[in-house]
C-alpha cells in the first residue's frame, strides 16, 4: 500500500476538489475502484468546452431586426440600419452535452465553464467586454467596448451629428450581441442547472475574456423553481438561447476617453442593462466597478466613464 493508499476518503475528495478540471477527474476515475468512487464527490469543478462553428448572417440579420423593431426612441434612424450584419461565431453546443459530461457527478456546488472565443466580435482593433448575472431570466448586464486604442491622443474635437448618429448604432450593436451571447451561454447550461440542485454557484467565461455569466445562489434557486411558459420554452428551443426580457440601457459614452494609464479609447462606451420591470438604476456604480475589478484598462474606462452624462434607451424583449 502507497502513502496515497493511507488517506482518508475526505482528504482524497478535497484534493480532487483542487485538480478541478472535468476531464483529468475523469480519467483518474479509471486509475481505480477507489477513485471511481471518489471521483463523482467533488464539488468544485472546471468544465472546458471546445465546439465552436461559424454561420453567416440571413439578409435579416438579428442585429438589424433587433435596431428596427426593439429600440423604441430613433425610429427615424432605421435607414442606418439597412447594410447586412457581418458573419457572427457562435457556439453550437446543446445544453444536453455539458450535462452527460456532468452526469458522473453527484454533488457539483460550485461549477467554472470555460467557453471558445466570444460571439459580440466587434470590427478590428475595437475590444469589448460584457459580464450578465442570471436567474431565470437576465438581472443585470454591463458592457465595456470602444472602437479602437492607441497612445496618441485623437486630435477630433467631438463628434459632429452624423458621426453621433453612426456611433450609436454601433453601440447598440455591441451591446445587442453581448446580450445575446449571454442569453446563449444561460441556456447552455439550464439542464445542468435543473439537474444539479445542490448547485450554489456557476460561473461561465470565455477564453478571450471576452464575456462571462454568473448565477449566484439566489438565482440558480430561482431558475429550478421558475414555472416556464410553454410558449417561451419553444421560443427557447427555436433560437437556442434564453429569452432576453425588456430591458432599460443606461449608455455613456466618450468620443475620445485618455485613461491615467496613458491609453486613448476612440468612441468608449459603458452600458448597463436592466430589466425594464422594477426598473431602477440605484447601484449602479458599483456594479459596473464590480463587473471589471482586476482588469486594469476596462476597469479604469469604466471608472472615468461614470462620470460621463448618461442617455437612456429603451429594447423590447427578444
Amino acid at each position: 500500500m502507497d502513502v496515497f493508499d493511507g488517506l482518508p476518503d475526505p482528504i482524497v475528495v478535497e484534493i480532487l476538489d483542487k485538480v478541478g478540471d472535468v476531464k483529468t477527474l475523469l480519467r483518474c476515475s479509471s486509475l481505480s475502484k477507489r477513485f471511481n468512487s471518489l471521483v463523482p464527490h467533488s464539488d468544485s469543478l472546471l468544465l472546458r468546452l471546445d465546439h465552436v462553428v461559424t454561420t453567416e448572417s440571413r439578409p435579416d440579420s438579428p442585429v438589424n431586426n433587433f435596431l428596427k423593431s426593439l429600440c423604441k426612441p430613433f425610429h427615424g434612424l432605421f435607414s442606418l440600419f439597412s447594410k447586412p450584419a457581418k458573419p457572427t461565431p457562435i457556439t453550437n453546443i446543446s445544453p444536453v452535452i455539458p450535462s452527460k459530461i456532468l452526469s458522473r457527478f453527484d454533488r457539483i456546488k460550485n461549477l467554472d465553464v470555460e467557453l471558445p472565443s466570444g460571439d459580440a466580435k466587434p470590427e478590428k482593433g475595437a475590444g469589448i467586454k460584457w459580464k450578465a448575472e442570471f436567474g431565470k431570466t437576465l438581472k443585470t448586464c454591463v458592457v465595456v467596448a470602444f472602437r479602437s486604442a492607441s497612445t496618441v491622443p485623437s486630435s477630433s474635437d467631438g463628434e459632429s451629428d452624423a458621426e453621433f448618429v453612426t456611433g450609436l448604432k454601433t453601440r447598440v450593436e455591441w451591446t445587442i450581441n453581448a446580450l445575446m451571447a449571454a442569453s446563449s451561454r444561460h441556456h447552455l447550461m439550464s439542464k445542468v442547472v435543473k439537474e444539479h440542485k445542490e448547485m450554489e454557484s456557476l460561473v461561465m467565461r470565455e477564453r478571450d475574456g471576452e464575456g462571462t455569466v454568473v448565477m449566484k445562489s439566489e438565482g440558480l434557486r430561482e431558475f429550478r423553481e421558475a414555472a416556464r411558459d410553454q410558449e417561451v420554452e419553444k421560443r427557447v428551443e427555436k433560437k437556442q438561447r434564453s429569452v432576453v426580457p425588456s430591458v432599460r440601457m443606461s449608455m455613456r459614452h466618450a468620443p475620445s476617453l485618455k485613461l491615467k494609464s496613458g491609453i486613448c479609447l476612440e468612441s468608449a462606451t459603458l452600458v448597463i442593462v436592466r430589466p425594464s420591470e422594477e426598473y431602477s438604476d440605484v447601484g449602479d456604480d458599483e456594479l459596473a466597478t464590480e463587473a471589471f475589478v482586476g482588469s486594469c484598462m476596462y476597469g479604469e474606462a469604466v471608472v472615468a466613464l461614470l462620470k460621463r452624462n448618461k442617455n437612456t434607451l429603451d429594447m423590447n424583449s427578444f
